[in-house]
């Protein structure tokens, strides 16, 4: 049987300024010009319609969040019907009253809502308090299907852990999205900064390799302070380091935006290298299932 053809997608990097409406407008506008470049997938920022707002903890600010189908999906919904795209579409869900998730919802080209991914790892540091804000996630790790295959989402904080990866490659992924809003704090990044980015980089192209799969990353650029409809908060703010990037099955960067601008990537999938790769180096038919029980553990205690 022969393999899928190739397919473009295409990674959204944005800035976000404090009026919800007018940055999902610009997410309009740069999915439909990823979709006029070729591109017949496309993936934007975590959290795109709010600056990153996680950097207090203010109940007001659970007025953003929205149902899952609500406005936003709808709005893409009707992109991707008329402009015949697949779109992944980060957000701030309201599940029901005091039940939040972050999360992204997944919409085909027929405009239909395909499913959603909810973050699964909510990190609570300093200018990061998700835990304020975001339930965990508890629909697993899906797939969806895409032109050339299945692709699948993860988020941010969650791109730091083997397992989500590892899981959504059995499951059929040959194409990995991590939604992302990730920056240095000010105070941290002469000393720290190259050494943080370069992790970042470092442990998403290691999913490529270790699973054989294609991750994209689109991430946000711009100092930001978490203005939502003109609320600042106190304090020094993120500077969201852009990098956006797609990593090919063999790790290789093949597509790297700047740390500093609007950007969109546009990058080759090629379920055939998918083949290739998985062939030569077969880690997924040598792994030892029957080995692996304790994985689930928080912690092995010593004897």
């Amino acid at each position: 049987m022969s393999a899928p053809e190739p397919y473009r997608i295409g990674v959204v990097q944005m800035a976000c300024g404090p009026d919800p409406d007018a940055n999902t407008e610009t997410a309009v506008r740069r999915v439909e010009e990823a979709v006029d470049r070729g591109a017949s997938v496309v993936c934007l920022p975590e959290l795109f319609r709010t600056q990153y707002f996680c950097q207090r903890e203010d109940h007001a600010l659970f007025d953003e969040a929205e149902p899952i189908p609500g406005p936003t999906v709808d709005r893409f919904a009707e992109v991707a019907r008329r402009r015949r795209a697949t779109i992944f579409v980060p957000l701030f869900e309201r599940r029901s009253a005091g039940l939040y998730h972050n999360t992204t919802a997944v919409v085909d080209p027929e405009g239909h809502l395909i499913g959603r991914y909810r973050k699964m790892h909510i990190p609570d540091d300093p200018l990061y308090y998700e835990k304020f804000y975001f339930a965990p996630g508890d629909l697993g790790f899906p797939t969806f299907p895409v032109p050339g295959g299945r692709a699948g989402v993860l988020i941010c904080w969650d791109q730091w852990y083997p397992e989500p990866a590892r899981l959504e490659a059995l499951a059929g992924a040959e194409l990995l999205f991590y939604p992302t809003a990730i920056g240095w704090h000010p105070a941290e990044k002469e000393e720290f900064g190259k050494a943080q980015h370069d992790a970042w980089e470092t442990v998403q192209r290691a999913h490529a390799i270790e699973n054989g799969l294609y991750v994209a990353v689109p991430n946000r650029v711009g100092h930001e302070h978490g203005d939502v409809r003109g609320d600042r908060a106190e304090g020094p703010g993120i500077e969201f380091w852009g990098g956006s990037f797609v990593a090919d099955p063999f790790g290789r960067v093949i597509a790297k935006a700047s740390h500093d601008r609007e950007e969109i990537l546009l990058a080759e999938v090629d379920p055939r290298e998918v083949e290739t790769v998985r062939r030569h180096w077969p880690f997924l038919r040598d792994r030892r299932v029957d080995a692996y029980g304790a994985i689930a553990h928080r912690f092995i205690d010593p004897p």
